[in-house]
């Protein structure tokens, strides 16, 4: 039996669909609704959430291999402790449950934001981690913090790998995740800064934390990056397979300062997230690029699918899901 948490999430979800489709026994967490997607039916789920100890620990029984995807993913400087509450302690909470339940094998999905990503003048690896200077985002130190939880329930006999996935290309509830970026382009968001960055497809990063956690590989961190490019670029194609207008008016410095602070008020009377925070302008604006090498070194078959074929396939799907 596998254990999936956050299988609501745009990677929890594609994960299960997969180890559904070979045939896996598999359980997973909801909070306060089933998710709906192919093959969820056939999904043992258990209501719980990785900050309710006792429910966490139920799911584990019989339990073998455990996918750790849960966590919050926000750049709002508001959620600050939630994003400490449910990052942190709740992987702590999910470490020490497989202890407990003597779990085979933790993969634990955490982000390149956890290896401090605000590097320009060099490529990231799995060498690096956050720190104060590498890194501008509160959710980053607290995926950094996660991790240290699953290294050292490593040091207490945990077998363990972790998985550092860049911006994560896929097909779901475009309200809200990295599906969003589609639900941009398709409303003709016209703005674009000359930032680079690391793109995934969700089925990519699902291949791989699969065959890592059929492998022997334990103690070990990879990228899961299939190429670094311009988010003018990437925002470009997915606005050409829409059928609609590309960005087109370049965001300078100056003005990405005037629209966070903009967004920053109009936050506190709304409530809602900011389109923009002073996190996110500044790594619009960075020139990042990663390092994909090591899990080809460990695993020499294992081939990324090309961003533009990603996003082509993707945007497809979305337009069946959406009805455009």
């Amino acid at each position: 039996m596998i254990l999936i948490t956050g299988a609501s999430g745009l990677v929890g979800s594609h994960l299960a669909q997969a180890l559904v489709a070979r045939g896996v026994p598999v359980r997973a967490l909801y909070r306060s609704a089933v998710p709906s997607f192919p093959g969820a039916e056939k999904v043992d789920w258990v209501k719980g959430d990785i900050l309710d100890v006792i429910s966490l620990e139920e799911a584990m029984a019989g339990v073998t291999r455990v996918y750790h995807c849960a966590a919050v993913v926000s750049f709002n400087p508001k959620k600050k402790k939630m994003l400490q509450h449910v990052n942190v302690e709740g992987t702590a909470n999910v470490v020490n449950a497989c202890l407990a339940a003597d779990v085979e094998k933790l993969l634990f999905v955490s982000s390149v934001a956890a290896l401090g990503r605000i590097r320009e003048n060099v490529a990231i690896d799995e060498t690096m981690n956050w720190s104060e200077e590498t890194s501008n985002s509160e959710y980053g130190k607290t995926k950094y913090f996660s991790e240290m939880e699953v290294w050292r329930g490593m040091g207490e006999g945990l077998d363990a790998v972790v998985v550092n996935p860049v911006i994560i290309l896929g097909s779901g509830d475009w309200e809200k995740g990295s599906s969003g970026l589609f639900k941009t382009a398709y409303d003709e968001f016209p703005w674009y800064t000359e930032g680079t960055g690391g793109f995934v497809d969700v089925q990519d990063v699902v291949r791989a934390m699969i065959q890592i956690m059929d492998s022997d590989v334990s103690a070990e961190r990879f990228i899961l990056c299939a190429d670094s490019l311009s988010y003018r670029s990437v925002f470009t194609q997915m606005a050409q397979h829409f059928g609609k207008r590309a960005p087109h008016k370049k965001v300078t410095s100056f003005l990405a300062a005037l629209v966070w602070r903009w967004e920053a008020i109009k936050a506190r009377f709304t409530g809602k997230d900011p389109i923009l925070t002073k996190e996110t302008a500044r790594t619009a604006a960075a020139k990042v690029r990663f390092n994909n090498s090591k899990l080809k070194k460990f695993f020499p078959s294992f081939a990324y699918t090309p961003v533009e074929e990603s996003i082509q396939r993707i945007c497809g799907e979305l337009k069946e899901l959406h009805n455009l």
